[in-house]
């Protein structure tokens, strides 16, 4: 990540909406911007096919879910935030699982880059898909986007969902199975 063309935008920013970047309380701004910009879009340059493990485990066929995981994202159409939640099940193949941290870190490195929602859905989907090799898989999105609230049509209420299923998970009686799991408390 280059910090130095960060702050260079940051401050023709700051410029274009008619501040002074050399006042007080923005002189250090592209700089905090760019440091903060490393971490929120670390994802850019996270390698994940390197890193994701999975582990032998008798499981001939039982749903695995993780619900709700949370996380944050930045709307790559307007650079403005979008957070929510990930919940995903799957249903091994080979006796094969992933660690339930090894999810959550799928689910960040997708969101850890400039985004749309519809896209993070179906790229977590199919790199679990592809990489976990299961018999069924689900991934179920929900949303809040600042781009919807903020400016346009100003609905801060709104919540975006959006799913991508895979195998088993798209027959009726297994889908609905997974989702009335995630919908319990």
């Amino acid at each position: 990540m280059d910090k130095s063309k960060i702050e260079q935008g940051v401050r023709l920013i700051i410029e274009g909406i008619g501040e002074d970047p050399e006042r007080v309380g923005l002189k250090n701004t592209p700089q905090r911007v760019a440091e903060m910009y490393q971490d929120l879009f670390r994802g850019v340059e996270n390698d994940l096919e390197t890193t994701f493990k999975t582990y032998p485990v008798e499981n001939q066929d039982e749903m695995i879910l993780m619900k709700d995981i949370p996380f944050y994202s930045f709307c790559e159409h307007h650079l403005l935030p979008f957070w929510g939640s990930v919940s995903l099940a799957y249903i091994p193949n080979n006796n094969r699982i992933a660690g339930f941290s090894t999810l959550i870190k799928v689910v960040e490195h997708f969101a850890h880059q400039p985004q749309i929602q519809e896209r993070m859905t179906t790229q977590i989907c199919d790199f679990l898909n592809g990489n976990l090799k299961p018999a069924g898989l689900l991934v179920v999105i929900r949303a809040h986007h600042l781009c919807i609230s903020m400016r346009g049509v100003k609905k801060e209420q709104s919540e975006a969902i959006t799913s991508a299923m895979r195998g088993y998970l798209r027959k009726q009686a297994t889908r609905l199975e997974a989702l009335n799991l995630l919908k319990e408390r």
